[in-house]
C-alpha cells in the first residue's frame, strides 16, 4: 500500500512535466511507477471513450472504452520504436528503454487530461441531438467528431510539450530538442489516427449499426472523414 501511495504521489511532478524527475525515471524501469503510468492511462483514456460512445448507444460507449486505451498503447509502443531510431539522428542520444518510458509518461499525461476531460465531453454529449433525430443526426455527429478530435490533438500536444525540458536534459540543446518533439507529434498523429480508423466505430456513425469493428477496417482513412466531417458541419 505504501509503495502505490508513493507512486501516486508523483504523479502531480509527471503532469507538472518536472525536467529533474522525468530524466530521473527514464533512466531504470521502476515497475510500481511503470504500473502506476498503465493505470492512469488506461482509466483515463477508458473514461474518455464510454463518453465518447454514448451518444450512439451504451453498447458503443462500452466497446469504446475497450477500444480506445488500446489505441493509446499500441500508439506509445510504435511511438516508442520510432522514436528510439529517429532520435539520434535529430541530435538526441536515448535508446529504446528511455523511448519507451518518456512516451510513455507523455501519454499518461495525455490520459490524465483526456479522463479530466471526459464529464465536459459527457455535458456536451448530452446537449446534442441524440440519434433518433435523424434530422440533425449528420451534423451532431460531425460536430461531436470535431470536438473529440480537438480534445485528443489539446491532450496530446501539451502531454508533449511537457517534456520538451526533459530532452534537452538528455543532450543537443534546444534546437535537437524541439526536432525530437516535432517528430514525437508527427508520429502520434498519424499512428494514432490510422489505428483508430482501423479500429472504429468509436462514436458510430447514423445509419450503421453498433459494431465493436467495421466490416470493412481497411477501406479509407482517419483524414478522409475528418475532411468530410468539416463539409458537413461547415458547407450542408
Amino acid at each position: 500500500m505504501s509503495v502505490a501511495v508513493t507512486e501516486l504521489r508523483q504523479v502531480p511532478a509527471l503532469l507538472r512535466g518536472e525536467a529533474e524527475s522525468a530524466a530521473v525515471w527514464t533512466e531504470t524501469c521502476d515497475a510500481p511507477r511503470v504500473a502506476m503510468w498503465l493505470a492512469v492511462t488506461i482509466g483515463g483514456s477508458a473514461a474518455f471513450g464510454a463518453a465518447m460512445g454514448w451518444w450512439r448507444a451504451p453498447e458503443q460507449a462500452l466497446y469504446t472504452a475497450v477500444k480506445f486505451p488500446l489505441v493509446i498503447l499500441l500508439t506509445a509502443l510504435g511511438n516508442a520504436v520510432l522514436n528510439a531510431m529517429l532520435a539520434p539522428l535529430l541530435g538526441v542520444n536515448i535508446g529504446l528503454r528511455q523511448s519507451l518510458l518518456a512516451v510513455l509518461m507523455s501519454f499518461t499525461i495525455a490520459a490524465a487530461i483526456l479522463g479530466a476531460a471526459s464529464p465536459l465531453l459527457a455535458f456536451v454529449v448530452w446537449n446534442t441531438p441524440p440519434l433518433a433525430e435523424r434530422a440533425s443526426a449528420g451534423g451532431a455527429h460531425a460536430f461531436l467528431l470535431l470536438t473529440i478530435v480537438v480534445i485528443i490533438a489539446f491532450a496530446g500536444v501539451a502531454a508533449n510539450l511537457r517534456l520538451l525540458q526533459m530532452l534537452r536534459r538528455l543532450g543537443g540543446g534546444a534546437g535537437a530538442a524541439r526536432r525530437v518533439l516535432f517528430a514525437w507529434l508527427a508520429g502520434n498523429l498519424f499512428l494514432g489516427s490510422q489505428l483508430s480508423w482501423m479500429l472504429r466505430p468509436f462514436i458510430g456513425s447514423p445509419g450503421l449499426s453498433v459494431q465493436f469493428l467495421r466490416d470493412d477496417p481497411l477501406k479509407g482513412s482517419f483524414y478522409e472523414a475528418v475532411f468530410h466531417a468539416i463539409r458537413r458541419l461547415f458547407l450542408d
